[in-house]
């Protein structure tokens, strides 16, 4: 039932949520305020019990069942962090949890679930999908669904962040900024925070790939994402709540989105300052926040940012640590062709000068050109189009690929060239859920008339799979082909018209 956005005040502040929560600390951040000129406070929430905010939600809506709900026991759809708390809240007010959760779930979130008590049950590649296997539960077993984001009293939970972020920094602060999946976390501070401190801003983050919120907000209703993206799963919801959307329509100020390069470097920020390892979710906010620093050239002011979770599979990092140096602008990714001619890998190296090689990949491409892949560490973005520039000015083609994602993700770990005998190849990136035999499942579900030329797969380290497929398709296919695409049912890019592909892989040079 929706409740008046002026009557979450007594809500919040008659939450339940100690019993099992800790008032998280609230530290400042001294290398990233140093380096952006700002006061930036990281609230803790990965201290928490379950390393996650969620525990708050969560018993706030469990210590109101009636003692016959307790008997019957609890059911919830989770991607992990909801699921924690779920089952620290039935351990402590004694009754029996059953967790749904996609099957991408991080490992380390299911131990978490398992090891307080909960029972698992993996359904789905999304949220969303182990929704609907819940509710079909609910409706087996008569146990009582307790909502991740979309309850007033579960929002009233989160929003006891709000409260302690005012009471333990009473001084004037420019701008709040929160991760939103289904938009329970930010609802719930900004009903909090905006009754008392109206002008502080409170501004939502979301992945580039993960924006339903955003979406919603700027359709005026809320619409359904067909596919969210995989790497930051503890906000991979494709459609936010009835309340939520409503109250972060009413109440934010803005939502910014963020890449996956932008979420790992601010992982990497957070580890610096805190020694502290968030997982992709849990370090939007910051992601966020550096972002508006950087988009309103701020200076002298004081931001607080929400760590919401720390609940990372440790083979992750792999990932992270890759990707971290192109979200801070460390690193450059650039494909240069070259002439096969006396002198000119010289002048390349000329224009490369002092710097930093990190990569550096070469390839024969006929007997007059060859293409160099390299990276380069720079000290901002200007710096990547000045070697560029510079590279033009000595007679060689550069092509700048730092926000080419089938260069990041596949070219640059990828042996191979061109294949001038082929014909009619279109290449296609996957991303797929990572779990066991979800690799051969994947190449079962590719077989085809159609002649595989090309496939590329790296493991992460992460909970999705990212292949790389090359396909010859003739013309006259075209139709078919686009509905075997469809049939599959994982997320795709057709990077066939990609430069970098055109580049290293393909027939021709087009």
């Amino acid at each position: 039932m929706a409740a008046d956005s002026r009557d979450y005040l007594e809500r919040i502040l008659t939450s339940r949520v100690y019993d099992v929560a800790i008032e998280s600390p609230l530290e400042i951040a001294p290398n990233l305020s140093r380096r952006t000129g700002n006061t930036l406070l990281l609230k803790r929430e990965d201290l928490q019990p379950v390393f996650s905010f969620k525990l708050r939600g969560a018993y706030n809506k469990m210590s109101r069942l009636s003692a016959e709900e307790r008997a019957r026991g609890v059911i919830t759809a989770s991607a992990g962090n909801h699921a924690q708390g779920v089952a620290l809240s039935a351990r402590r007010i004694g009754c029996e949890a059953t967790i749904v959760m996609p099957e991408t779930t991080p490992q380390v979130k299911i131990d978490g679930v398992l090891s307080r008590g909960g029972k698992v049950v993996l359904k789905g590649e999304s949220y969303n999908d182990a929704y609907l296997h819940a509710m079909e539960l609910v409706a087996e077993t008569g146990k009582t669904y307790i909502p991740p984001f979309d309850d007033p009293d579960v929002i009233a939970g989160q929003g006891t962040i709000g409260m302690e972020i005012l009471r333990q920094h009473p001084d004037a602060i420019d701008a709040v900024f929160v991760a939103i999946g289904g938009g329970g976390l930010a609802a719930g501070v900004a009903s909090y925070i905006k009754r008392l401190k109206p002008g502080i801003k409170v501004i939502g983050v979301q992945p580039v790939d993960s924006d339903a919120m955003r979406q919603s907000i700027a359709a005026g209703h809320r619409v359904e994402l067909k596919d969210v993206g995989l790497f930051a799963d503890g906000v991979a919801v494709k459609l936010v709540g009835e309340e939520t959307f409503r109250l972060c329509r009413e109440l934010l100020d803005e939502i910014i989105v963020v890449d996956t390069d932008a979420i790992c470097a601010a992982i990497k920020d957070i580890f610096e300052d805190t020694r502290a390892i968030t997982e992709p979710a849990g370090a939007l906010a910051v992601a966020g926040a550096k972002a508006y620093i950087e988009r309103e050239a701020c200076q002298g002011k004081t931001f607080v940012a929400i760590n919401c979770g720390a609940n990372m599979n440790f083979d992750r990092l792999r990932h992270v640590s890759e990707r971290s140096e192109l979200g801070e602008r460390r690193e450059a990714i650039i494909a240069v062709t070259i002439p096969e001619t006396p002198g000119s890998f010289k002048r390349f190296c000329a224009v490369i000068g002092n710097r930093n090689i990190t990569e550096f990949n070469y390839r024969f491409a006929d007997p007059k050109t060859a293409h160099v892949f390299v990276g380069v560490q720079i000290s901002n973005r200007q710096d990547a189009e000045a070697i560029v520039g510079a590279l033009k000015e000595a007679g060689l083609e550069g092509i700048d690929l730092t926000d080419n994602e089938l260069a990041k993700l596949h070219i640059r770990h990828l042996v191979g060239g061109h294949a001038p005998q082929l014909a009619d190849e279109r290449v296609l990136r996957f991303e797929f859920p990572e779990r066991p035999g979800a690799l051969k499942r994947f190449l079962d579900t590719m077989r085809t008339d159609w002649n595989i030329s090309l496939f590329h797969y790296r493991n992460h380290g992460a909970d999705y799979g990212r292949v790389l497929v090359g396909i010859q398709v003739p013309a006259s296919d075209s139709e078919a082909f686009a509905r075997f695409i469809d049939t599959l049912g994982y997320p795709c890019v057709d990077e066939t018209d990609n430069p970098a592909y055109k580049l290293f892989l393909g027939k021709t040079l087009r």
